[in-house]
């Protein structure tokens, strides 16, 4: 088959210039434009330097929701937006991928997911840490028992926002929270599954805007294992980065940075599989975000066109956002 044509609907999240040099870049995708509803914000991004001057800009959303030769749009929008956005692009029957996180209308995402399912349409999340060769290596271990029975984990993915960065972001409740800790919550609910308890503590301590939630640690427990994902918006660059797992034959770390990732301290307590017995640095492939970018588009259209089955289940990104929202608040369960 020739070219997949897509779209990209929004430019606001900050993904978002990313993904479309990823389509821009890709032999098997034509960009087909982008549309976003801010006419200003169009105005200023076709005249800069960057991806967006290599696009046609569509001035209705209609048009690109209804051209049927375009068969996948990637979900762009700001937080606050997005949700409503991936909802019309699964009515108008397109694949969608989505940037994180899925909103905070747990009944809405829901609907859409079924509404995905119902059509036979893919929604896959921008989560590209499931494309990082380091944590493809711990979330293999854990769940092939190299590790023996996991008892902790611990997760610091924070960053360092200016007042400005930090004031589209306070419309959330959360905060930091939601915006970024949904990372990591994929990572750890691909491992362990739904946590039986979550227990968030949400602080604003570093003042840059009144009522932003800026500091914070949400608890995950399980059965035999507990979580820890902290997560804030003012750590000194550059940001101390870490993943840990830590089981009863062995544990990993990802020591920081993720980004690029140099190697994963691995210990178990006999040699097994390939491994020692005792500590191990074991080297971790460099990949820049951008080629994380394109690993995630590679899946995406690998599974809309019949290749591959998708990743990550409907289930499983229904439980991620699941387990974000019971994080910030949203969803008062335990």
């Amino acid at each position: 088959m020739g070219p997949i044509r897509m779209a990209q609907y929004g430019t606001k999240h900050g993904h978002a210039a990313g993904k479309l040099r990823a389509m821009l870049k890709h032999p098997d995708v034509q960009v087909a434009g982008v549309y976003e509803p801010d006419v200003e914000r169009r105005r200023q991004l076709s005249g800069a330097e960057g991806p967006y001057r290599e696009v046609r800009w569509y001035a209705d959303g209609v048009e690109m929701l209804e051209d049927e030769t375009i068969l996948a749009i990637a979900s762009e929008g700001a937080n606050v937006e997005s949700l409503g956005q991936t909802e019309e692009i699964i009515a108008a029957g397109k694949h969608a991928w989505y940037d994180k996180p899925a909103g905070e209308e747990w009944s809405r995402w829901q609907h859409v997911v079924a509404l995905a399912q119902g059509k036979g349409l893919l929604v896959q999340m921008g989560y590209m840490f499931r494309y990082h060769d380091g944590f493809r290596r711990i979330a293999d271990w854990v769940r092939s028992g190299l590790l023996g029975d996991v008892f902790s984990v611990r997760a610091h993915m924070s960053t360092s926002l200016s007042a400005e960065a930090c004031r589209p972001i306070s419309a959330h409740q959360g905060g930091i929270f939601y915006d970024l800790a949904g990372h990591m919550l994929d990572q750890i609910v691909w491992m362990l599954g739904r946590p039986e308890r979550v227990t968030p503590f949400l602080r604003g301590d570093g003042g840059l805007v009144p009522g932003f939630v800026d500091n914070t640690l949400v608890v995950l427990e399980y059965e035999g294992a507990i979580g820890f994902v902290d997560i804030a918006a003012m750590e000194a660059r550059p940001m101390a980065r870490r993943f840990e797992v830590y089981g009863r034959r062995g544990s990993a770390i990802l020591v920081e940075p993720f980004e690029p990732a140099r190697y994963i301290r691995l210990c178990l307590d006999d040699a097994r599989d390939g491994y020692e017995q005792g500590e191990q640095l074991v080297p971790v492939t460099s990949q820049s975000r951008q080629s994380l970018y394109e690993l995630e588009l590679d899946a995406f259209l690998a599974t809309i066109t019949g290749e591959r089955s998708p990743d990550r289940s409907p289930e499983h990104e229904l439980l991620v956002q699941e387990t974000l929202l019971r994080g910030t608040g949203v969803i008062h369960s335990r």
